[in-house]
């Protein structure tokens, strides 16, 4: 068979297996949508994050069913999940596990290593600003290289796994602010926005009569992990790899334009990474076999964000990350 032939039939492979996974993921938004109202954005944006084979850092005040969106989507996804309440006195071992010394019926002592609740598919970290660093900083290893180390031994974590944190804006006495080398493992930060008023209207009714709406089932973990594995191969047009470049970089002090002048500190190619398999993810999600520029638009904010600073001027002068962002994207065209 001729290259021409074999590309030909590599392409048709792609699309098969890309209308199979538009298909349950969609199916997958449903399921999640008929339990979470109101919070369109923030469902999309959590699913692409898990499709990208990422963490999602879920931002807002309490009572906006971050916590449900979490223990939704492990139902729908089929995904073992676990919650993890972070707390001042959590300890690292509390989180990974900890060895246990045991003594068999004859009389040997042995220690048996026994797994903490990151062994899980999915793991939500409530509220992870209140722990100390030292228990933040457990995740760190897991996050990056799914795997733990205790006692010198390495303990591979299940596949897929996934950390969705949670984190209230408001209320900051006692908590510690997670680290920068943190934040850049998390693909996205999520602002989770108040739902507008026929969104509550809704929750009122659907939330408070006999018959809850449960969640249920619309995906299998291989049918996650067939999904992801295609996310990596979507072709991504050279238009749009230019465009994530050039936002990239050009949110980094140095670099020219009028903006630089109010950033303290920029994202790194983890960042380019980042985006390059969200825009892929988003259009799998929206049932197309390649990203566009609109994709780099509408995800340029919530993967850059969470890795910038602003310098101490930009903050006088009331501007924010958002807006910087925001003014970068319009210079793309």
């Amino acid at each position: 068979m001729s290259a021409a032939g074999e590309t030909f039939d590599l392409d048709q492979m792609i699309i098969r297996n890309a209308e199979a996974a538009a298909a349950h993921v969609k199916a997958a938004r449903t399921a999640i949508s008929s339990v979470i109202f109101g919070q369109e954005a923030v469902v999309d944006r959590a699913l692409i994050t898990i499709l990208a084979g990422g963490h999602a850092l879920l931002v807002g005040v309490p009572g906006l069913a971050k916590t449900k969106l979490v223990e939704t989507m492990g139902t729908v996804l089929g995904l073992d999940a676990r919650r993890v309440q972070f707390t001042p006195d959590l300890m690292p071992s509390d989180i990974l596990g900890a060895e246990v010394l045991e003594e068999s019926a004859g009389g040997r002592r042995a220690f048996r290593f026994i797994k903490g609740p990151i062994f899980a598919q999915l793991l939500m970290a409530d509220e992870i600003n209140r722990a100390s660093p030292r228990t933040q900083s457990a995740l760190l290893q897991a996050m990056q290289e799914y795997h733990v180390t205790v006692a010198g031994e390495r303990h591979d974590l299940p596949k897929p796994f996934h950390v969705l944190a949670t984190q209230n804006p408001l209320e900051q006495e006692g908590t510690y602010p997670l680290p920068e080398a943190q934040l850049d493992r998390f693909l996205m930060e999520i602002d989770v926005d108040y739902p507008d008023r026929d969104a509550e209207r809704r929750i009122l009714f659907e939330t408070t009569s006999a018959e809850e709406q449960k969640a249920r089932a619309a995906m299998s973990v291989d049918d996650l992990i067939a999904a992801q594995r295609l996310v990596r191969r979507l072709p991504v047009g050279e238009s749009v790899v230019e465009a994530i470049l050039t936002l990239v970089r050009s949110a980094r002090p140095g670099a020219e334009g009028p903006e630089q002048r109010y950033i303290a500190w920029g994202p790194g190619p983890r960042a380019s990474q980042a985006l390059m398999l969200a825009v892929r993810a988003r259009a799998l999600l929206d049932g197309r076999y390649a990203p566009s520029l609109d994709d780099v638009v509408a995800l340029a904010e919530p993967v850059l964000k969470h890795r910038m600073a602003l310098t101490f001027a930009a903050r006088a002068e009331g501007e924010s990350i958002a807006h910087i962002i925001r003014r970068l994207t319009e210079r793309l065209g």
